[in-house]
């Protein structure tokens, strides 16, 4: 009895050796990187290192010089893989985020409401005052912060005025979805609340935390912020890791998930003022048509996106810790924020790594 109890042994203790030896475990995941709030350090990741395809590399930027690309920044786990500029842009060049921006109003939304200076869910004249429209007060009552997060307000929005005698009844707020300048108003929410400006509180609460530069600028109707590319990269970075900068909580990940999540049941495709991929259906700006399928097909389908006039760019991409990063004039012709670039890009962005 003795000598099969030994042999059992034996063999067990072979599989286990064999085992370890044809199976050893998973090399631990890489920990994400986070630069410097000051300075020029970044750490990088170079394409060998990930075993990516080098040769897929050069039709990438070519495609991107092609297309009138300022740059381009890819990280993986928040290091440098690619940081390449074009057409006289450079690191230190700042640029306009067009609609992209938008996303910095609806994370900087979500820091006032975690501080309990307000609640989007609140209508938008508690904050505002009455008056802030032209519609009835039964209307303009109807009308939350949250409709402003979503382009659920209801407003017309055959104009980028946002003046009173501009802001006129078009649907019930939450009925009809339609992209429109009138979310600005979410910067005078937080400014009010805040009792601060809206430049000072966007500096002090996330652009200064997360070591961006930038400036907003107004142009027009438009509160357009300019940055050089790395900021952009930083914030999306921040996303990419759930409104946290190191261990530091910037915005609270149940804002962060309803922000990059379906907003409502209109346009599955966007969140609060952040565009989501992989959804069974979507609507373009200015449009009310509902088209099937992810808007970005080529793309990942856990991808957030930040998306801005002339193919401003931040796409997040969860499954591959991954932030991509472009910024430059038109690829083609004007565009407000989707466009064939997107599409084309992914194809080229997808060959680096399959």
């Amino acid at each position: 009895m003795t000598k099969t109890i030994c042999i059992i042994l034996s063999a067990l203790l072979l599989i286990s050796c064999s085992k370890d030896t044809t199976e050893p475990d998973p090399a631990p995941a890489e920990s994400m990187y986070f630069p410097p709030l000051t300075g020029t350090t970044w750490e990088t990741k170079s394409i060998a290192d990930l075993k990516w395809n080098q040769s897929a590399v050069q039709p990438l930027l070519d495609y991107l010089e092609l297309k009138h690309s300022k740059s381009f920044i890819i990280l993986v786990n928040g290091r440098i893989v690619l940081e390449n500029y074009f057409n006289e842009h450079n690191a230190s060049t700042n640029w306009y985020w067009a609609s992209a921006g938008k996303t910095l109003t609806s994370t900087v939304t979500g820091i006032a409401q975690q501080e309990g200076l307000l609640n989007i869910n609140n209508k938008v004249s508690q904050y505002l005052g009455t008056g802030w429209t032209s519609e009835t007060l039964t209307q303009e009552n109807q009308i939350t912060c949250k409709h402003l997060l979503t382009m659920t307000s209801g407003l017309d929005d055959s104009t980028d005025d946002v003046d009173p005698a501009s802001l006129i009844y078009k649907a019930d707020a939450g009925t009809r979805w339609a992209y429109h300048n009138v979310y600005v108003k979410l910067q005078d929410v937080v400014a009010n609340a805040s009792g601060q400006t809206w430049e000072n509180y966007f500096n002090a609460k996330l652009r200064d935390k997360i070591g961006m530069n930038g400036t907003w600028v107004q142009l027009g109707v438009n509160s357009v912020y300019t940055s050089n590319s790395r900021s952009m990269a930083r914030f999306g970075l921040l996303m990419l890791n759930k409104g946290k900068w190191n261990n530091n909580i910037i915005l609270n990940e149940a804002y962060f998930s309803e922000a990059t999540n379906t907003s409502q049941n209109i346009n599955l495709g966007y969140g609060y003022l952040w565009w989501l991929n992989g959804k069974s259906s979507y609507h373009l700006p200015q449009s009310q048509l509902t088209f099937q399928g992810s808007v970005i097909p080529t793309g990942p389908s856990d991808m957030f996106m930040a998306l801005g006039k002339n193919d401003q760019k931040i796409y997040v991409v969860p499954s591959k810790n991954m932030v991509v990063i472009r910024m430059g004039d038109a690829a083609d012709n004007v565009n407000l924020a989707l466009s064939d670039f997107d599409k084309v890009l992914w194809e080229k962005i997808s060959a680096l790594y399959q």
